[in-house]
């Protein structure tokens, strides 16, 4: 009788754990909102938003962008045009108005320190160095997360340059 009422207790003791361990693993392993944005993100694609609400896409076919955000609140933004025409001289220096223009509009890079509301899952940036200066200093550079999860990122920059923009990433591998 002694022995089946240890076999007893022995089984609901395991039982109990078998069933409390999956649900703490399960809290264990839920990231926090930056937790799950730390990491390398690849551009899917790039649209402007007009005015009207159409959609337009400044960025050209298949654009080239990243953008990486660090567990210490750094990041840096790069989107180029796949298209961006050569520059004939071989030289940065010594382009044509033509081509200047064309590297200028068909491309940003800029970087800084970033935080994120974790509630309303908006990133906010403080741009520290950018190939648009205009962007460097000013406050309330607000990405609003639309969606986030293990392999995908989409926010909107309601206060681009050329209005709102949204953006698609998926995680590099």
């Amino acid at each position: 009788m002694r022995r089946l009422a240890v076999l007893a207790a022995t089984t609901v003791s395991l039982l109990t754990l078998g069933i409390g361990l999956p649900a703490g693993d399960a809290v264990a392993q839920q990231k926090s909102f930056k937790e799950q944005l730390v990491g390398t993100w690849m551009l899917v694609s790039s649209h402007n938003i007009r005015s009207d609400g159409s959609k337009i896409d400044r960025s050209g076919p298949n654009p080239k962008g990243i953008v990486i955000y660090t567990g210490d609140g750094h990041f840096v933004f790069v989107n180029t045009r796949s298209d961006l025409p050569k520059l004939a001289s071989n030289s940065r220096d010594r382009g044509t108005p033509e081509e200047y223009k064309a590297v200028v509009q068909g491309s940003l890079a800029y970087f800084g320190i970033y935080s994120v509301d974790e509630a309303d899952k908006v990133i906010s940036v403080l741009v520290e160095g950018s190939t648009f200066a205009n962007m460097i200093g000013e406050p309330d550079q607000k990405r609003i997360v639309t969606s986030l999860t293990a392999d995908e990122l989409k926010f909107t920059n309601p206060a681009g340059a050329s209005g709102a923009t949204d953006l698609v990433w998926k995680r590099a591998k």
